[in-house]
């Protein structure tokens, strides 16, 4: 890369939240053939080129593991180029110099990292000569118009503010770890209007835009200079009615706003916003609804899949799952977009993978955050529960650290891409020493720091933890849990390895003694719904049927309601399902009551809840400190709709074959699901009729179809059936 001729810049004797602008003039004598820009930095930049944006890529340079991988751009830029030329870049904070980042508070002031630039660009004329220019000395920075710019904190702009020159500063800092653009691009991908304009009660003017959803604000406006726009955001109101933030914590998620002269349009250039509600807090005078507009941001990925119903409930959760995916699948699988947090959890990652890859097409979003995973390994094996891992709060634990193995074997059962298991097969073999390592017990997992069924809702009424964070861990036994999904990673790597031509003898005769080992431990004291349905999922018992009977009964007699966590969850349907339990499925999935999929769209829900009761009966909040109104993981009963619901899976990885078996419900009316693979497009419908069930598949390749007891093996084509 032509980029690492180049030098870091820096604004001389600039504070860390100082976000400054550098500037590069030239000239272009004679016809260019061709023109390419590399650029990078160490937080977020905006490039522009005679005054035009220069990409589509929002908050490039994406968020990596930046110690090892600091992914740089490259831009063809020959049209925007003049014979009087202009380059300006602004560099903001970004991920790279967040809030809470590990250099944030230390007693070394070298290591308070100023905003760097680092370019270079290419200039091939017609004449076949060539030149370069290279970030250095020659540069200018200033400070920009943006006076305060952060992830948490949101965007201040001063329009009035006129740049003040100097020649920049060359920094002495690493380029070892600058690597070609890997991700899709974060882009702009939909423009929504204001639904309504009021006033709450307590007199605040505050625009719902009718979804809550991960992006910016845009607006245009008449304006004096000095007049101000302050804006703030929020997911839900109160149950008065009024503009709540409380979830947020410390996040501020402002924009304030200092006008120029006349007719202006501005947008965030730096940062990003999870919100549904906007406060006009302050506004130039004429200022209305019309004049603002909320922009979707997300990484590009193409749609692939669509599910519809004739039940409106049902309908809604599919639209939230689908939000909470594009809203949180911004760079890095997010569990949040709103509070100071919007953490790369691997376990939440894994729950919604495969409902994930149902609906977009995430192959390059997961190559590029699975080369962080590698790159945030610790050497011992383990794998951080954050990724990239700026901020680790503990050793990384059972299903968390597990996205290590599950995702690859996921992403290959979707795509039949073999790579993933090729780039990620020596990672997971060295998480599975590391288990071997750290356990207090021989061929299980134990001992060790897990987050449990996190928030399971089994605990007994007379149970009292000794902090509140055991008790959003539910009440499974936390070695259990571990000892499953240490069988279940032990077992990814034996079928990763064979289909590698690895030797895998050592991990199944490891894997053959967790079983039984499991089962000598766990097999006669299953007690909660999530134990009960890990031992079922990963094949741990070898009387699945009498489980299975034994969990159907458990949910049914405490009043047909799961009390599972996010660990239990995105397994439970699938496993009364394969049991024989697909009406009590069902039942869990069209239960409006709280715990319940449609209790939070009965109370209006956009996107997935971090919490069931996020939003109590009476109006009232689970919790001011956990409370995220964005959050997928519960979103993974996608994957069971696609997958049993209607019936679509691959009986070959990449859906090259499939086995379409569909678990209808009259209760829900009818049923679609519309899959796009890499084979042709496929659709599976139901409908209850006056006569029956009819149903409708379309396959692109060889199937096996189901229909109630009997089985039909069919080449690609369309087909009707009754039942």
């Amino acid at each position: 890369m032509l980029i690492k001729e180049a030098s870091w810049i820096s604004l001389k004797q600039a504070a860390s939240t100082v976000v400054p602008v550098f500037r590069r003039q030239f000239r272009c004598g004679k016809p260019v053939r061709s023109a390419e820009l590399e650029v990078t930095c160490d937080g977020v930049y905006e490039a522009v080129l005679n005054g035009r944006r220069v990409g589509d890529f929002i908050l490039a340079p994406g968020w990596t593991e930046y110690r090892k991988r600091l992914q740089v751009q490259a831009y063809d830029v020959k049209e925007l180029l003049t014979q009087n030329n202009t380059l300006e870049i602004t560099v903001a904070n970004g991920w790279y110099r967040r809030t809470n980042a590990p250099w944030t508070g230390t007693q070394n002031p070298d290591e308070f990292l100023p905003a760097m630039l680092i370019a270079a660009l290419r200039l091939v004329f017609q004449d076949g000569s060539e030149t370069t220019i290279l970030t250095d000395g020659s540069w200018e920075a200033s400070q920009s118009d943006v006076t305060l710019s952060g992830i948490f904190l949101g965007e201040d702009v001063d329009r009035t503010r006129v740049p003040a020159f100097e020649p920049a500063a060359v920094c002495d800092y690493p380029k070892d770890m600058l690597i070609p653009q890997e991700g899709p691009e974060v882009r702009e991908q939909e423009t929504v209007f204001p639904r309504a304009s009021f006033r709450t009660p307590r007199g605040e003017w505050v625009i719902d835009f009718g979804q809550n959803l991960t992006g910016y604000m845009a607006f245009e406006v008449d304006a004096r200079a000095g007049e101000r726009l302050s804006v703030s955001t929020a997911e839900v109101l109160d149950r008065d009615g009024n503009f709540y933030t409380a979830n947020y914590r410390s996040a501020r998620s402002q924009l304030h706003y200092v006008c120029r002269e006349g007719h202006q349009a501005y947008k965030p250039r730096f940062t990003f916003f999870g919100f549904r509600y906007l406060r006009i807090d302050e506004a130039p005078a004429g200022f209305t609804a019309d004049h603002i507009r909320a922009v979707v941001l997300h990484s590009q990925m193409r749609r692939t899949g669509w599910l519809s119903g004739s039940d409106p409930m049902l309908n809604q959760l599919f639209s939230n799952i689908l939000w909470s995916q594009k809203g949180n699948y911004l760079d890095i699988p997010t569990d949040c977009p709103q509070r100071d947090e919007r953490y790369g959890w691997t376990g939440d990652g894994q729950i919604f993978c495969r409902t994930a890859a149902y609906q977009f097409d995430v192959r390059q979003f997961f190559r590029k955050w699975l080369a962080d995973v590698r790159a945030a390994q610790h050497e011992n094996g383990w794998v951080p529960e954050v990724v990239p891992s700026l901020t680790a709060y503990k050793l990384g634990g059972a299903a968390w650290s597990d996205a290590v193995t599950i995702i690859p074997w996921q992403l290959y059962q979707t795509y039949g891409d073999i790579s993933f298991l090729a780039d990620m097969y020596d990672a997971m073999t060295r998480w599975i020493a590391y288990i071997a390592s750290v356990s207090t017990t021989e061929n299980l997992w134990t001992g060790c720091w897990t987050y449990g069924d996190w928030l399971a809702l089994d605990a007994p009424e007379d149970y009292r933890p000794a902090t509140i964070e055991l008790a959003k861990r539910g009440y499974s036994d936390d070695d259990l849990i571990s000892s499953a999904f240490y069988a279940n990673s032990v077992d990814i790597v034996i079928r990763a390895g064979t289909l590698l031509g690895r030797d895998v003898s050592a991990y199944q005769a490891l894997y053959t003694r967790i079983a039984a080992a499991y089962r000598e431990r766990f097999g006669g004291r299953l007690n909660t719904q999530t134990e009960k349905v890990l031992t079922l999922h990963f094949n741990l018992t070898d009387r699945p049927q009498a489980l299975a009977d034994a969990l159907a009964a458990q949910i049914i007699a405490c009043g047909t309601r799961l009390q599972t966590g996010l660990l239990g969850t995105p397994y439970l349907l699938h496993e009364l399902c394969r049991y024989g339990y697909a009406e009590l499925a069902w039942s869990l999935l069209l239960r409006k009551e709280y715990p319940g999929w449609l209790y939070p769209v009965s109370k209006g829900a956009t996107t997935m809840w971090e919490h069931w009761d996020g939003i109590k009966p009476d109006g009232s909040f689970w919790d001011d400190d956990m409370n995220s109104y964005n959050h997928y993981a519960y979103g993974s009963v996608g994957d069971w709709v696609f997958g049993v619901a209607c019936g679509i899976r691959p009986a070959e990885p990449g859906f090259a074959s499939v086995r379409i078996a569909p678990k209808p419900d009259a209760r829900a009316g009818s049923l679609c699901a519309v899959l796009d693979t890499a084979h042709g497009r496929i659709r599976s419908f139901w409908k209850y009729t006056d006569e029956g069930i009819r149903y409708e598949i379309d396959t692109p390749v060889p199937a096996e179809i189901v229909i109630g007891e009997k089985s039909v093996r069919v080449p690609a084509g369309r087909y009707l059936f009754g039942q």
